[in-house]
């Protein structure tokens, strides 16, 4: 079965052509021309996202983060904007990826592939992991909880704890934390990987949790054993 791709864009002739697009290469679409109707229509659990900044009613910014709440799935951008401000913050929301107009279909569709395979590698490694006895990854559920209480973390917050927790000790560069958690070569600013690493341990420290995310200053990051 064909994997669901919701285009949330009110671009009318736009939308169209993304949907002929992704349906030409199998995938089944939903199409949403608001703000509003993007978040009704992401109720229904797809498995892709791609998400116009600029709307009249609900700006893509605050789409995502009202979805995040109950949509896990990849959520890529569609914007003309390409301030690092914009970037952050829409990171910061929960979304995974930036897609800049104007952008070639071929680079659109690579990119949605790129993150769908990842979210299918992640699928297919069921683990549970306590590090000390009130400390606890589970990398089915997702979830990251201290002395019984879950720390809400973001997608992306989680994937860099599963990313350093999987391979405590080692070493991480930016570059290469951006790579495996986007899973395509470096393009962004990388004081992205600095802002999500700050929330986590921003996180783990107010849930009364040791700071496990150790950083080599000029180096990168690591998991302490």
């Amino acid at each position: 079965m064909g994997k669901t791709v919701l285009i949330i864009d009110d671009e009318h002739d736009l939308g169209v052509m993304l949907r002929r697009y992704f349906e030409l290469n199998g995938y089944t679409v939903m199409l949403a021309e608001s703000g509003l109707e993007g978040i009704e229509k992401a109720g229904r659990q797809p498995d892709l996202i791609l998400l116009d900044i600029n709307m009249p009613d609900v700006d893509g910014i605050e789409v995502c983060r009202r979805i995040r709440d109950f949509v896990s799935c990849p959520i890529l951008f569609l914007t003309a904007r390409v301030e690092d401000r914009d970037k952050l913050l829409g990171f910061a929301a929960g979304g995974d990826d930036y897609i800049v107009k104007p952008f070639s279909l071929d680079e659109l569709g690579a990119r949605a592939e790129a993150h769908l395979r990842r979210e299918e590698r992640r699928a297919q490694r069921p683990r549970r992991t306590m590090l000390d006895e009130r400390f606890v990854i589970d990398y089915t559920a997702r979830t990251v909880s201290f002395a019984g209480e879950e720390i809400p973390l973001k997608p992306r917050e989680f994937d860099i704890v599963e990313l350093l927790s999987t391979y405590p000790g080692q070493l991480f560069s930016k570059e290469r934390i951006f790579e495996h958690i986007w899973d395509m070569d470096s393009e962004a600013d990388l004081s992205v990987i600095t802002e999500h690493v700050s929330r986590i341990r921003a996180k783990l420290s107010k849930a009364g949790c040791k700071p496990y995310i150790q950083t080599v200053w000029g180096s990168g990051y690591r998991w302490v054993k």
